[in-house]
């Protein structure tokens, strides 16, 4: 149902911004992406379908009450924003275009969101990828209104923008046999359509001032337990981590084109990929007992989600899956350290805390960038 730890991209921005200001504040941050960094805006949609705002989701929450977030508790980017002591973005859709919010960065991540329009589809009510865009588009205009347009043009140039998208568009499209994009297209057929979108919508966000993009790239999706139900015996579907790999090694590329061709770009790809595979593949290593199978134990039921009648596994923190697609909030935890160890160490800025047992610290960044721009 979305991108895996697609906000986890959250701690290159912060650490990007402390390198070259000096300063401990957050930067202005845009967050586009799907239901692994929606923190409540399909919530304002009565008919979706994809919608986390009702027990037990949020049940380790600080509140205890679901919020709209697709976990127990807290997403990758709740972390880290706490870790830089900056609040996270609200939802837009919570917000007027009057509040002081949209001068400090907006949440317009959605539930069942990709990078292709007809990707979530059959959720009813989301915000697709482009709509999230025009979102933006309507926010800069009010920004304009606020504090002038040149103000607004630095500000959005200035801003960092986060992109988590991608899985949607393989597990709740290319490979769903109901969806027609599975029958149309070849795998390499439809990398390509994906990459052709998404070039045009990041040069659709350059236009409205973005410069510093961070996107996500996909995860090891053929292990989630969503998948894995599917092989019959309870393994990863090793076609479908194929086709991650393909993509992102394609995204890569298109970064790199963009940042070369656009001026002033400065587009990196983060890839979650090995992080998540080392933390499916040694799960007893960072503190975890299970990481093929969710805590909701609901890999197998339509839609796999953690619903009010789920019966909880006994220990949440034994987990790295909440549900059938979605991370724990220990899980999101253990690999926001983990980001913050290896992208303060990228960055080369003040020591950062431990990431947590056995957790050593490599980069995962690609990015077209030299170390001065860094």
């Amino acid at each position: 149902m979305d991108a895996l730890l697609a906000i986890h991209t959250i701690a290159f921005a912060y650490m990007v911004s402390i390198a070259s200001s000096g300063v401990s504040a957050g930067p202005v941050t845009y967050i586009f992406g799907d239901s692994m960094a929606d923190v409540g805006n399909n919530n304002h949609f009565p008919q979706s379908l994809a919608k986390a705002n009702y027990p037990w989701y949020g049940v380790d929450y600080s509140t205890k009450q679901p919020t709209g977030r697709f976990t127990n508790g807290r997403t990758i980017g709740d972390v880290m924003s706490a870790r830089f002591g900056v609040p996270p973005p609200p939802p837009y859709l919570s917000l007027s275009m009057n509040d002081d919010a949209i001068l400090e960065g907006i949440n317009f991540a959605s539930g069942g969101a990709g990078i292709l329009d007809e990707t979530g589809s059959y959720f009813v009510q989301y915000l697709s990828f482009n709509t999230q865009i025009s979102y933006f588009e309507q926010t800069k205009e009010a920004i304009k209104f606020r504090i002038g347009d040149a103000e607004a043009e630095k500000l959005c140039n200035d801003a960092l923008y986060l992109i988590g998208l991608g899985s949607n568009d393989y597990i709740n499209n290319y490979l769903q046999p109901f969806m027609a994009d599975g029958q149309e297209y070849t795998h390499d057929e439809f990398v390509m359509l994906l990459n052709a979108t998404l070039d045009s919508q990041l040069k659709r966000l350059y236009d409205l001032g973005a410069r510093k993009i961070v996107f996500n790239g996909i995860g090891p999706l053929g292990c989630i337990p969503s998948q894995r139900v599917k092989s019959g015996t309870g393994q990863c579907l090793h076609h479908v981590n194929e086709y991650v790999k393909e993509f992102n090694a394609q995204v890569t590329k298109l970064l790199a084109a963009l940042n070369a061709a656009l001026p002033g770009a400065q587009m990196v790809l983060a890839d979650s990929y090995p992080v998540v595979m080392e933390l499916i593949e040694n799960p007893q290593k960072y503190g975890f007992k299970i990481s093929n199978t969710s805590c909701c134990n609901v890999d197998s039921t339509v839609g796999g989600m953690c619903l009010p009648n789920s019966r909880l596994c006994a220990n949440r923190r034994d987990f790295v899956f909440w549900d059938a697609y979605h991370t724990s909030d220990a899980a999101n935890e253990i690999i926001a350290n983990k980001m913050f160890a290896d992208l303060n160490a990228l960055t080369g800025g003040t020591p950062a805390p431990a990431p947590g047992p056995g957790l050593a610290s490599t980069p995962h960044l690609r990015s077209a960038l030299t170390p001065a721009q860094l």
